[in-house]
């Protein structure tokens, strides 16, 4: 009779577990999106050379901020949040590239305003870490020089 009873039990867990599984599994409508807006596909970033702030660029920010840092990369129009056009932050900035704004904003600290970050721009600071094989000096190398390649991108 117990043995009976557990393998009920059992059976019963099991098919909880799928049942919940495969309702996990299923699309679902987020009524909150539109329907024209397309989908964000998340892929892991790849590893690009540190030295290169060019092809960090394109690999890492293009996708939002266009390969023109103009804000019109191909995944924009799918955020709530249209991407900064990164060409206009001297000029917003009196003239001057604020350089320590931007390597924040491309870590993550967490003083930045809500629009960087886990809130709407992904904290590549963790991700330079990883890449560089969790080595704070590769870290800060990806992060200079992808700075160094967005001031180049500045608008007289």
């Amino acid at each position: 009779m117990i043995r009976r009873k557990s393998w009920t039990i059992a059976a019963l867990l099991i098919s909880t577990m799928a049942l919940v599984t495969w309702a996990s599994a299923a699309p679902r409508q987020d009524p909150t999106t539109q329907p024209n807006k397309p989908d964000i596909k998340k892929v892991p970033a790849q590893n690009v050379n540190p030295t290169s702030g060019k092809e960090m660029f394109n690999s890492y920010c293009a996708s939002c901020h266009g390969t023109d840092g103009k804000g019109n990369g191909p995944a924009a129009g799918a955020l709530k949040t249209k991407p900064a056009d990164l060409t206009q932050l001297a000029k917003q900035n009196g003239g001057k590239f604020p350089d320590s704004k931007v390597q924040q904003a491309i870590k993550g600290d967490s003083n930045m305003p809500s629009a960087h970050g886990s809130k709407d721009m992904p904290v590549w600071g963790p991700t330079f870490w990883m890449l560089g094989q969790r080595s704070e000096a590769q870290e800060q190398l990806r992060i200079r020089n992808l700075t160094m390649y967005v001031a180049s991108l500045q608008q007289k």
